[in-house]
């Protein structure tokens, strides 16, 4: 299909050709080069609410909300205000602050699922920190991890299925030694018999079972309950510890994440994104017996200059505020769900092989009239009708992650009459995509 933009995107078009110069492919992280949609990628330079104002000043309703930290939209006014005050006295001291003791305070009195937290600077930071404290905890090396989940570039589990029936891992990236790859176990969603022949086989090797309870990376892969309860039995059985990676799940589809949601006691949890409120940050916790593992209490050495950075805990405090707030996660998962509603009873009115997946404030659109729970599952011809999509809705003013595999998010400040907007919208541009397609 050939593109064409009603939209001015010549602004951003030169931009990028200049950052071709100075960084990587024009960009500092590989999904935002737009390889996988239309287009030069577009270039930001204002955010307000649910909307944001690329160079070219072109406006669009953002889905994206900075790959899922923006739970308040664009440049809220009480993360701002806080942000502002705290720059005024300094932005890094290498120390200890108050602020940093308040947002893990807010934290831990409002999660039953942790006692004691560390401030690191990324969800990868927090991940990397989480696998190495499991195997200092019990001594053992191997991982168990699962496909279609993601947990940041690190280096043992930037993997993917080997060729085995229990898979080791096979590195996805150069400059990974496959060393580091065998030490990862892969395995499918919810199969829970070879889950239990890996354990069998390999327990007494294995540290942890890292997971994203709600897998959110490579589409949206909603797992039942169940499984995460059978994680958890059998982690109490073969002595493994159980890392749920709740990067993106955390503080989104719930306070106390997915944790609470389905009430399941992880040993370690890592969360990102959102506890910063639009600034850098990551985070694990535990129990206070798992945390005292960590230096300087324990042998598990872990530090970072920016870590509790002042600016990012004042945004993170703010930010967190504001959710505890009454029926906040009801109000913001109503409205997800009347959106989504709307998009799905359209597809199934045209007989479009479509749905949307969603959880919270979270949803996917799969080119697909089954419930994908796998990544095997997903049809990777599929992405060529997002890639129509993705257009069709820039053209419109409506912004999704460039990714067909990336899930979007709902924030506060998308006001109902937006959502419609948004869904009448993605109905004419679906109505693109399957003619295009007949």
């Amino acid at each position: 299909m050939q593109f064409v933009d009603t939209i001015n995107r010549s602004r951003s078009a030169q931009l990028f050709e200049e950052a071709k110069k100075y960084f990587p492919g024009g960009v500092n992280s590989p999904v935002r080069a737009f390889k996988s949609v239309s287009g030069p990628p577009l270039f930001i330079k204002e955010g307000q609410g649910c909307r944001f104002t690329d160079e070219d000043d072109n406006t669009f309703i953002d889905f994206c909300c900075s790959w899922g930290p923006l739970i308040l939209g664009h440049n809220n006014a009480r993360i701002r205000e806080q942000v502002l005050e705290t720059v005024s006295r300094g932005t890094s001291f290498g120390t200890p602050t108050k602020l940093g003791n308040q947002l893990g305070k807010l934290i831990i009195e409002n999660n039953r699922y942790i006692d004691k937290i560390r401030f690191v600077s990324s969800g990868t930071e927090a991940v990397m920190s989480a696998i190495r404290l499991a195997r200092g905890i019990t001594g053992k090396s191997k991982v168990i991890k699962f496909e279609g989940c993601y947990h940041g570039h690190v280096d043992s589990l930037l993997v993917k299925a080997g060729s085995g029936l229990v898979t080791f891992g096979v590195s996805t990236s150069a400059g990974i030694p496959e060393s580091f790859a065998k030490e990862t176990l892969v395995l499918p969603l919810d199969d829970r018999a070879l889950l239990d022949q890996t354990l069998q086989e390999h327990g007494h090797d294995i540290a942890c079972i890292i997971i994203e309870p709600v897998p959110a990376n490579n589409g949206l892969l909603l797992q039942d309950k169940s499984f995460l309860e059978c994680l958890r039995k059998k982690c109490h059985k073969y002595g493994v510890l159980l890392l749920f990676d709740e990067v993106i799940s955390g503080f989104r589809v719930g306070f106390e994440g997915a944790a609470g949601h389905y009430d399941i006691q992880p040993d370690i949890i890592t969360y990102g994104k959102i506890i910063g409120g639009g600034m850098p940050v990551g985070a694990y916790g535990g129990s206070h017996e798992v945390m005292s593992h960590i230096a300087p209490d324990g042998p598990v050495y872990q530090a970072g200059t920016l870590s509790a950075n002042p600016v990012a805990m004042a945004a993170g405090h703010a930010a967190l505020q504001q959710l505890l707030e009454p029926g906040f996660y009801e109000r913001l998962e109503a409205k997800t769900r009347k959106f989504v509603a709307g998009i799905r009873q359209y597809a199934d009115e045209k007989g479009y092989e479509m749905q949307v997946q969603q959880i919270a404030s979270i949803f996917w659109i799969a080119f697909s009239r089954d419930k994908i729970v796998r990544a095997s599952q997903i049809d990777p011809q599929s992405m060529d009708k997002f890639k129509i999509l993705h257009h069709e809705l820039l053209q419109r003013g409506v912004y999704l992650g460039p990714s067909g595999y990336e899930v979007g998010f709902v924030s506060a400040a998308h006001a109902e009459s937006d959502l419609e907007e948004a869904a009448g919208k993605m109905k004419e541009a679906l109505d693109i995509v399957f003619n295009s397609q007949a």
